[in-house]
């Protein structure tokens, strides 16, 4: 229950006025904590709604044209976030893999996103330097992507160690009966 609450705060952030946010969002920490806690059978279910969300934000909210092909990636990349965290998370969660997680988790949503952006925007000319300029240009939502990653997912994996710690240690405080 507590992973598709995630995925909930991970789409609220997403939709609740953020300008000046630039990608603090939940969205990265959820997908791991997810993929880390249930099965692969129930992927689909946050796919489908941070695809629906996708569509909102463009056609709603920005006031774009929607080009299903264009989120490709996106959607490609929230099923690998998950698959990151199923890989790394699911057998043995610690700080280390956690910490992984954080680092890989946005890195390859900023690979993959500004790459696409690259090569499908028209953004950017197609040389090495508007690919280097892209990425670039790309670096504070980065930046922003990381630290709330680091966030969520420290929250979301660490509350239940820190909850089962203090338990354990009030347990070993009390008098024995």
């Amino acid at each position: 229950m507590p992973a598709y609450l995630l995925i909930l705060v991970a789409i609220a952030t997403r939709l609740l006025p953020h300008a000046g946010w630039m990608n603090f969002t939940a969205v990265t920490g959820a997908l791991l904590y997810f993929g880390a806690r249930r099965s692969w059978r129930e992927m689909l279910a946050p796919l489908a709604a941070l695809m629906a969300t996708d569509y909102i934000l463009t056609a709603f909210i920005y006031h774009f044209p929607f080009h299903f092909a264009g989120y490709l990636p996106t959607w490609a990349w929230y099923l690998a976030a998950m698959a990151l965290g199923q890989i790394l998370l699911k057998s043995k969660t610690t700080f280390w893999r956690v910490a992984a997680g954080v680092v890989l988790g946005p890195t390859s949503f900023w690979l993959v996103s500004n790459y696409a952006v690259w090569a499908e925007s028209g953004m950017y000319s197609r040389t090495r330097e508007g690919l280097i300029q892209c990425f670039v240009a790309g670096i504070p939502f980065y930046r922003n992507d990381l630290a709330a990653t680091a966030v969520v997912a420290g929250l979301a994996f660490g509350v239940p160690v820190l909850m089962r710690r203090m338990n354990e240690a009030r347990s070993l405080a009390q008098p024995a009966r």
